[in-house]
């Protein structure tokens, strides 16, 4: 049987939340007794799994060289999403569409950060390519804070054929680039739309930017020139927040 090690207190807390079947057993580290992690010891005996107590060397074997945060859970593979999943999940909203696009992220601290700023935003699904892009690993797990169990993350064969088809489906596209003229301000958000990002450095590709409906930049007052792809993404999406929550009122 295939197995994944899921650490961080968020990851493993929010997988005990959202998917309890999957977890095999719990590995927690030796002589750390605080309330959060007697939190997941709770939820664990709550859904009959047992947690082992070893000592820290054990853990990091696990997880190598990163930061586990005293636990880490054995569990099988989570499901997997594909475009099908994707537009059915757009047919069943009862809400304005709302999802990531990454184009071509590949460091898994970035996804995992712009993965939990999407769940925090309410964001309906994340999209990137299968391709040159990073995908949920361990990592991205633990910096997703819990996001990654709970918000489908879709990899696509073909991301410009997969834009095509949200077109058509009347979600506006709507791609962050420097040289864009328009800022995230200016433009509307309240509809079903998707945010597109680029990838660390190079930003969108051009056959990215050239499918978007409307591309928007971050106005910079300071002296740097761009923003982490991550930050850049949360600025976007709270702008949308924002947005549609005054639409609402």
């Amino acid at each position: 049987m295939k197995r994944e090690h899921i650490f961080g207190l968020h990851s493993v807390q929010a997988l005990l939340k959202s998917a309890p079947q999957r977890v095999i057993e719990i590995y927690m580290v030796q002589g750390r007794n605080d309330q959060r992690l007697q939190k997941i010891v709770s939820a664990a005996q709550s859904n009959g799994i047992h947690c082992q107590v070893v000592n820290r060397n054990k853990l990091d074997e696990l997880v190598g060289d990163e930061n586990h945060q005293g636990v880490v859970a054995i569990c099988t593979p989570g499901e997997t999403y594909d475009e099908a999943y994707l537009f059915k999940l757009i047919e069943n909203l009862n809400e304005p569409a709302f999802l990531l696009i990454l184009d071509g992220v590949t460091d898994p601290h970035n996804l995992g950060a712009c993965m939990r700023s999407a769940e925090a935003a309410g964001v309906h699904a994340v999209i990137a390519p299968k391709d040159k892009s990073v995908g949920i690993t361990p990592i991205v797990r633990k910096v997703a804070c819990g996001a990654a169990e709970v918000l489908p993350f879709i990899p696509v064969t073909n991301l410009a054929r997969t834009l095509k088809n949200l077109q058509e489906k009347g979600i506006w596209l709507f791609g962050a680039a420097g040289a864009a003229e328009q800022s995230v301000y200016e433009c509307n958000l309240t509809g079903p739309i998707g945010i597109l990002m680029g990838a660390e450095g190079d930003g969108l590709r051009r056959l990215t930017q050239d499918t978007c409906d409307h591309l928007m930049n971050i106005p910079m007052a300071g002296t740097v020139s761009s923003l982490n792809v991550s930050v850049a993404t949360g600025v976007c999406l709270f702008e949308a927040v924002r947005q549609r929550r005054v639409s609402s009122d």
